[in-house]
């Protein structure tokens, strides 16, 4: 016992000391984000010259337009723009030559292109990239939430399906905090930061780098250093994606879509203890959100929000630790929704929640 206490202490000591040794909150973030913006322009300079490349694009109105981009500099939303508005505003993510595609990462490569949308017919890749960017916000906002004198970790972000009812993050805080649980108010005050977010409408930037220039991204937390390596090895060619919104760099298990401003009802629905782990005593931060294209009816809205409150979850990244996955009762929400339309009178809900019931 003595030892097993012993040990204890000795972990907890080892995984809260970057707290202790790193700069503050807002200083790791500003060295994240110039070590990101260094190595960024490093990638634009190899393109001293602006060579074309030809970009063909697919889609409703536009099968065979050809658009004549410059190689690494233009992105996706390089090519929206010389479409129309409705375009730059509507899309999410991007199809590159079948593959899913950031919106601001830059086109190497002569290609074709779809635009893609949450109201396209099958929007189950928008809607997966639009579940990793709320959880990617939400890690963010709660990086920003608790004062300078106490670290917050974010272990990563659980890839859980749409279909789950909330959309999660994995955190650690510092261990003074072990015995804070969070009020009505503190849950309001997450609100408030990530509608702050979404309301200056960032982008999320792209940038495929190699694990070292990621591990110096990452020099403040073992943590991520441990996700970098793990994502390297996995990757076919060696290397690790990052993305930056506003001064913060995370690592994603796939592409964002394009701005926070894509997010429309958004609410974090509860912080759940998962128990002791491997830095820490590890919490689940979850959330619930709909794009401005299907904002939902109040009273649909509060029954998807009840449901997003329950501990939700897949097997986690950090070693040795398994949350019980929930099931979601899919055909529970779909004759639910028959009823509010057949009692309340809602003209088509189904269209509403294309991406929760598709």
């Amino acid at each position: 016992m003595a030892c097993r206490t012993v040990c204890r202490t000795l972990h907890r000591g080892f995984a809260s000391s970057p707290a202790v040794v790193r700069p503050s909150s807002g200083g790791v973030h500003g060295q994240r984000s110039a070590v990101f913006s260094r190595e960024q322009a490093r990638q634009r300079a190899l393109y001293p010259r602006t060579e074309k490349i030809e970009v063909v694009l697919h889609g409703p109105g536009l099968h065979g337009t050809l658009l004549i981009m410059n190689k690494g500099v233009s992105t996706p939303h390089s090519c929206a723009r010389h479409l129309t508005e409705w375009h730059v505003k509507s899309s999410a993510l991007a199809l590159v030559d079948g593959e899913p595609w950031p919106l601001h990462k830059p086109l190497i490569q002569s290609c074709s292109l779809s635009l893609l949308s949450f109201k396209d017919k099958d929007p189950s890749l928008v809607n997966q990239a639009y579940w990793r960017s709320c959880a990617a916000l939400l890690g963010q906002v709660l990086e920003d939430a608790f004062k300078d004198e106490y670290s917050v970790e974010l272990l990563g972000i659980p890839e859980l399906p749409v279909t789950s009812g909330a959309f999660c993050c994995d955190f650690v805080l510092d261990p003074q905090l072990d015995s804070w649980n969070p009020s009505e108010e503190s849950m309001c005050s997450l609100i408030r930061g990530a509608q702050q977010l979404i309301h200056q409408d960032l982008p999320w930037e792209s940038l495929e780098v190699t694990p070292s220039v990621a591990l110096e991204v990452f020099s403040h937390s073992r943590c991520k250093q441990e996700e970098v390596e793990e994502k390297a090895a996995k990757s076919n060619n060696g290397t690790v994606v990052l993305y930056r919104c506003g001064d913060h760099v995370l690592l994603s298990g796939g592409p964002l879509v394009a701005r926070t401003g894509l997010c429309s009802q958004y609410e974090v629905t509860a912080i759940h203890r998962l128990g002791e782990g491997a830095w820490g005593l590890h919490r689940r931060a979850q959330g619930l959100s709909l794009p401005f294209q299907l904002e939902a009816h109040h009273t649909v809205w509060r029954k998807l929000r009840s449901r997003a409150t329950k501990l939700t979850g897949i097997l986690l990244a950090c070693p040795g630790w398994f949350v019980v996955e929930t099931i979601v009762l899919l055909r529970v929400l779909k004759a639910y929704i028959r009823r509010l339309q057949v009692n309340a009178n809602i003209d088509r809900p189904e269209r509403q929640f294309k991406c929760l019931i598709s």
